[in-house]
């Protein structure tokens, strides 16, 4: 066994061995450096869509067995700010995942391995592959262990604030509405890409936000129609 391959630190540092390493070399691959070299290795932009909703649920999970006495409320805020892009980001920081991603030049003098965003995408996109070449107890458990004591609710003061969920709770209180959400627009190269969100209540404009990823800008625009709305 190689020490010095990438692969080998990370497997031993999540503690779980590929038996499919392409699977892994695709969870690491951004689409900046796919487009780049143009050699058909793929990006992790498809495992990123599985392992958002790998975490969501797994984390859902042991949130309900671990809270009995918690209100399907305080489960879905916590829920959210675990797996929201700040604490994914200092997840994968805690491994250096962002040191062993693939990118292109330009992402790469732009400073992409220690972008929120790009570092979020790429763990969503780990616990997928694993979720692949494992199963689901294979990513379980390793869910348990990267998220640790904040499962059982460690720590609720450092996590970020949903706005999404807070405006969700507001508008089906007051209107029995839900809020939704529309891209306006999305500028700027890959290394610097910029979302601009409208949220819209009762089909009218509740609120406009900016943001480095899809995400960001859907909490800022929840953020503004929570301030419009009081």
């Amino acid at each position: 066994m190689n020490q010095d391959d990438p692969y080998v630190t990370l497997e031993q540092v999540i503690g779980y061995r590929f038996r499919d390493r392409r699977l892994l070399q695709e969870a690491l691959t951004h689409r900046s450096r796919a487009n780049e070299f143009g050699d058909g290795l793929p990006d992790n932009q498809r495992l990123e869509f599985l392992g958002d909703s790998i975490l969501g649920f797994i984390v859902g999970h042991e949130l309900y067995l671990r809270h009995p006495d918690w209100k399907e409320g305080e489960l879905s805020r916590y829920r959210s700010a675990l797996v929201d892009e700040e604490n994914l980001a200092r997840l994968a920081r805690a491994m250096d995942l962002g040191s062993r991603l693939g990118l292109g030049k330009g992402e790469e003098m732009g400073g992409g391995r220690e972008k929120k965003s790009l570092l979020a995408d790429a763990y969503e996109a780990l616990m997928a592959a694993v979720y692949l070449d494992g199963g689901m107890q294979a990513v379980q458990r390793l869910v348990q262990s990267q998220f640790g004591h904040l499962l059982a609710g460690g720590e609720p003061a450092t996590l970020t604030r949903d706005y999404k969920t807070e405006l969700q709770e507001l508008t089906q209180a007051r209107l029995a509405v839900t809020p939704c959400y529309e891209l306006l627009e999305s500028t700027g190269p890959d290394h610097e890409r910029s979302y601009r969100v409208a949220v819209l209540v009762n089909g009218a404009v509740a609120g406009e936000g900016v943001g480095r990823s899809k995400k960001g800008a859907q909490q800022a625009a929840a953020r503004e129609a929570l301030e419009k709305l009081g």
